[in-house]
């Protein structure tokens, strides 16, 4: 069989072919998998708010949206709760706004964050929840070094130590007293002052 030039020509390109379309589609693997990671690094502290019809939101008032309401640092960053009429779409949302504002009702759901109607206005958010009666520490507990004052400023939690070691020590010398004693008397009081 003679040969052909262009028969080997073609076998080449044929070859050349496959393999730059088996590079690109590599190369496509290879995006979409590094995208994937990062959106999944990008979104991993992100929560997702759905709000539905008929929910309560806050609304977050930006300086170039709400200049007026805006006008001054001291002034309130937010505003609400303004009722959900709509979900344009799962990231923006039309609320039932007054007429005052003069702007779109529409609102990103960056701008807006959740309002729970149980929740109480009057308490203090910085209270930790649960029983806030003057509860008394164990003195093995607590470290005997909490009770000596230092030179350096003291802070609350430094103050706190002080007065849940303190407290604890009187409760052991009630307690001492008591059982020595039966009912304590003014020579207990005299203990307890030096």
């Amino acid at each position: 069989m003679a040969w052909n030039p262009n028969m080997a020509m073609d076998t080449d390109g044929k070859r050349k072919a496959d393999y730059v379309k088996k590079l690109h589609q590599k190369v496509r693997e290879n995006i979409e998998k590094r995208t994937e990671e990062n959106m999944r690094k990008a979104n991993k502290g992100r929560r997702q708010i759905v709000f539905e019809p008929g929910d309560w939101a806050w609304v977050h008032m930006r300086k170039e949206r709400f200049p007026a309401q805006r006008r001054s640092k001291l002034l309130p960053r937010g505003d609400g709760p303004f009722q959900v009429l709509q979900c344009i779409n799962e990231n923006s949302y039309k609320l039932d706004l007054p007429g005052e504002y003069n702007i779109s009702a529409s609102f990103n759901v960056s701008d807006l964050s959740p309002f729970d109607v149980g929740f109480d206005l009057g308490t203090n958010r910085f209270e930790e929840r649960g029983n806030d009666a003057n509860q008394l520490v164990d003195l093995a507990n607590t470290k005997q070094d909490s009770l000596e004052l230092s030179i350096r400023p003291i802070t609350r939690a430094r103050a706190k130590r002080f007065r849940e070691s303190l407290s604890a020590l009187v409760e052991q010398a009630w307690e001492k007293a008591t059982k020595e004693l039966g009912e304590p008397t003014r020579s207990v009081f005299n203990l307890l002052e030096a």
